[in-house]
């Protein structure tokens, strides 16, 4: 049974007050896949502590480096259900986890941070994470855009 939306709203807001725009459905991951040219950056997101303490402040602290990703989706696991598994189905290699915090290239995955490697952290050594990986995957696109 997904959480009922009262109790997540404000943990969806976290991220869309960043810019993050929400996929609710799987026809808007596979259209933002599709349409997104260079990298996007799809963020798992759950009512868990490590996703509150660590995984959304981490992704809040990366976007407000440059460069980065074209364009960043969430997907709510436990609400979104239909969503994320359709995201999931495009992190190839890794088993579910929540939160997780992907990055897709052209369509293709380039990297990724599962909830191992998320809930033993802070928050900035997740974003310096996210930001090296912005670095190795989005300055072109950044270089090309200037």
């Amino acid at each position: 049974m997904p959480y009922h939306e009262i109790m997540i709203r404000p943990m969806r807001e976290e991220l869309t007050r960043l810019g993050v725009e929400e996929a609710r459905t799987p026809e808007e991951v596979e259209r933002a896949i599709k349409e997104t040219e260079g990298a996007l950056m799809i963020v798992v997101n759950s009512v868990c502590g490590c996703a509150a303490g660590k995984a959304r402040p981490g992704v809040a602290m990366a976007l407000r480096h440059e460069p980065r990703p074209a364009r960043s989706i969430t997907v709510f696991a436990g609400a979104d259900t239909e969503a994320t598994d359709r995201a999931r189905q495009h992190f190839t290699g890794y088993a579910p986890s929540s939160p997780s915090i992907a990055l897709l290239k052209d369509g293709k995955l380039v990297f990724m941070l599962e909830r191992s490697q998320i809930e033993g952290r802070d928050a900035p050594s997740i974003a310096d994470e996210l930001t090296r990986a912005f670095d190795q995957f989005c300055a072109t696109q950044t270089a090309a855009n200037a």
